[in-house]
């Protein structure tokens, strides 16, 4: 065989392989979204937050449909029940009943803290989707092990530079993901353990949430009571329902 058409076969066998490794890295991808979010997910859950030397605990209940549509009740402290909030189709409101007021929250602002907590606005209404905002690509196996990349589609409104994540393809989880900014700089990992089965679906009922600068904070999260599929009035996801369950 002439060398120019082994160098077109080697090309063409290099291009099928990125190719089935970049359908297989998107297969995972939409199993652990599907893990996560279901047809639509009700839950509470409990959140522990440890920031410079102090503790502080937070409860919340929520209500998602897909990614375009939560929300999210906070049922404890006293002085915050009530707050509530919002996304809708890329766009976000917080209730605050002490004030009476509906404040719109810019996407400038989805990167800012929820609550006091090493989690962010965009991650309590899970706005982004690794489906649809993300492109993954495999960077490692370790038997069940896949480590992938994955980088913002060039259309994306989001937050993150890139993440690195390590699923567990026995369950489709996530182990542990890394958050870069647009400069290539780790900014805080969530780790996921203590994995359940809910029907058909696993996910991680305890994450824990550590900013990489501030090596003594962290966010821990205990998902309790959760429900897939289950019956959820389209009431909840309408800028009405802000101020009306906030009771």
């Amino acid at each position: 065989m002439k060398l120019v058409n082994v160098q077109k076969v080697f090309i063409g066998l290099l291009l099928v392989g990125v190719s089935l490794m970049a359908d297989e890295a998107s297969e995972i991808i939409k199993k652990i979204d599907n893990n996560m979010r279901g047809q639509n997910i009700h839950m509470k859950m409990t959140m522990y937050i440890v920031s410079m030397g102090h503790e502080r605990t937070m409860k919340m209940e929520t209500w998602a449909k897909g990614s375009k549509k939560s929300f999210v009740k906070t049922l404890y402290p006293p002085k915050d029940r009530g707050i509530t909030f919002l996304s809708l189709d890329g766009q976000m409101w917080q209730y605050v009943p002490k004030i009476e007021r509906t404040i719109k929250i810019p996407p400038s602002m989805m990167l800012q803290n929820w609550m006091g907590s090493d989690v962010t606005n965009d991650d309590m209404v899970k706005q982004s989707s690794m489906v649809d905002d993300y492109d993954p690509k495999i960077l490692k196996k370790e038997g069940t092990l896949v480590t992938l990349e994955l980088t913002p589609k060039e259309d994306a409104a989001v937050v993150w530079g890139k993440i690195i994540s390590e699923v567990d393809t026995t369950t489709y989880t996530s182990q542990k993901d890394t958050f870069y900014d647009e400069d290539g700089e780790a900014v805080r990992t969530f780790s996921y353990t203590e994995v359940k089965k809910y029907g058909k679906y696993y996910t991680p009922t305890h994450w824990k949430i550590q900013p990489v600068e501030k090596p003594n904070n962290y966010t821990e999260i205990i998902l309790e009571d959760v429900h897939y599929d289950s019956k959820i009035s389209d009431q909840y996801f309408r800028k009405s329902a802000l101020k009306r369950f906030s009771r």
